[in-house]
């Protein structure tokens, strides 16, 4: 990690190649007094101090937390990462291959929810590439 960049900024730069420039934006932008705290720690944590890890390449740091938030039923953040995990390089095989581990292991209820939102988003994708003009960036293989 860089001493030369605090973790917070080193958060925010990592939280806006992963998700965005808009969703950072607007996450940011909706954070009031009594949230911003925590906006600011899951910043400065999450994405300053594990997601910058070496250890593990973002495409799999991506494909685990489609994982852990199907197991923990958070959907609203599964489908934040969805978007995520494309934008990282994820191809829609690996997306539903993970899911489908999920089916074994957190159950079919969970996995089945988490199937449909990740469907949801690779179609919002798909038509706001279309919209823009941009190459699709959701790859099935």
């Amino acid at each position: 990690m860089s001493d030369d960049e605090s973790r917070l900024d080193r958060g925010i730069r990592v939280r806006r190649e992963v998700l965005g420039d808009s969703h950072v934006d607007r996450s940011m932008a909706q954070a009031t007094d009594f949230t911003r705290v925590v906006q600011e720690y899951v910043t400065a944590s999450c994405w300053g101090d594990v997601w910058s890890r070496p250890g593990l390449d973002r495409r799999t740091r991506s494909l685990l937390n489609l994982a852990m938030l199907t197991a923990l039923n958070r959907p609203h953040e599964f489908s934040v990462h969805v978007r995520g995990a494309l934008r990282n390089g994820c191809t829609q095989a690996e997306i539903q291959e993970v899911l489908l581990q999920t089916a074994a292991y957190c159950g079919a209820p969970a996995a089945l929810e988490s199937f449909r939102l990740a469907e949801r988003v690779i179609e919002q994708v798909r038509q706001e590439a279309a919209v823009d003009g941009e190459p699709v960036g959701v790859t099935t293989a």
